[in-house]
């Protein structure tokens, strides 16, 4: 993260990191695949959507998706926030790195419209329920990275209540 907020993402090659990091760049592919992973790799797809499936089938879609974006955000704290701060901003302000961050977002999207309709849920409520939350899951997250000092959590769940309110 040294090198691209210094260099620049797209000034920075792997060469760079992997001689920073002290390893071959044969390594450094083993590893992370792309020098796109290092910034916006997203783990978390599959614990929101098992976390929307633990929401009760009785709640409207939307109230599914949030309470399962806030329940796996619950449970997956980020206890170091500056580095995933910095990440964000980088991808934030590289044209292609937030393209990438678009496309994760859209795997996320389809994963929770997934449950939702494997769930009984038409795909259409499904596919807006999980645009919808995830839209105010992004926003959050580049506003939040954009004001130092400001708090992680306090951003995903103001976003959350957003929709919450607007889903009761």
């Amino acid at each position: 993260m040294e090198l691209f907020a210094h260099h620049g993402y797209e000034a920075t090659t792997v060469a760079q990191i992997a001689a920073a990091a002290g390893v071959t760049e044969m390594t450094f592919y083993r590893h992370f695949g792309s020098k796109e992973a290092l910034v916006v790799e997203d783990p978390y797809d599959p614990l929101i959507a098992e976390m929307v499936g633990r929401q009760p089938v009785s709640l409207p879609p939307l109230l599914r998706a949030v309470r399962g974006v806030r329940a796996a955000w619950r449970t997956m704290p980020v206890a170091d926030v500056e580095p995933v701060r910095e990440r964000v901003r980088i991808a934030a302000r590289t044209p292609s790195l937030r393209r990438v961050m678009r496309a994760n977002t859209t795997r996320t999207e389809e994963a929770v419209a997934q449950r939702l309709v494997g769930e009984g849920c038409d795909p259409t409520t499904a596919a807006v329920a999980a645009a919808a939350v995830l839209a105010a899951l992004m926003t959050a997250l580049l506003r939040w990275a954009d004001e130092d000092g400001a708090d992680l959590g306090a951003a995903i769940e103001a976003a959350l209540d957003v929709l919450e309110v607007a889903g009761a």
